[in-house]
């Protein structure tokens, strides 16, 4: 384990203060909520699956991740909340898609990459 640190402190104070500079100026609050939504697998199923299609009925969500439509309304209301995802109703019945094609990019990139991510070890 101790292979796994620096054996002296050390630091490039250039190269400390542009990367933080540039983490400053970034606003990273919408990629935290996107992670946290993919933490949980029911919800990584369902954001993949409305990557998938411009918008999901509750009842196809509940479906395609093979669960109750109480518990797929649960997550579909959870990312609602977190600002990922957008509904509609018609009717009797609600429809969810991504709130945004540029999230929708992102997280395409996320799944078609993850073998190489595992592959890689990053």
């Amino acid at each position: 384990m101790a292979n796994d640190r620096c054996d002296i402190y050390c630091y490039n104070e250039e190269t400390v203060n542009r990367v933080k500079n540039k983490m400053d100026s970034e606003d990273i609050t919408g990629i935290v909520k996107v992670f946290k939504a993919m933490a949980d697998e029911k919800r990584a199923k369902i954001v993949f699956a409305l990557s998938q299609e411009q918008e999901l009925c509750v009842c196809d969500v509940a479906n395609i991740i093979g669960t109750s439509v109480a518990t797929a309304s649960h997550h579909l209301r959870n990312l609602r909340k977190m600002g990922l995802a957008n509904y509609r109703k018609q009717g009797k019945l609600v429809f969810y898609s991504l709130e945004s094609e540029s999230m929708v990019q992102l997280l395409v990139q996320s799944f078609t990459s993850n073998e190489g991510v595992v592959a890689n070890g990053r």
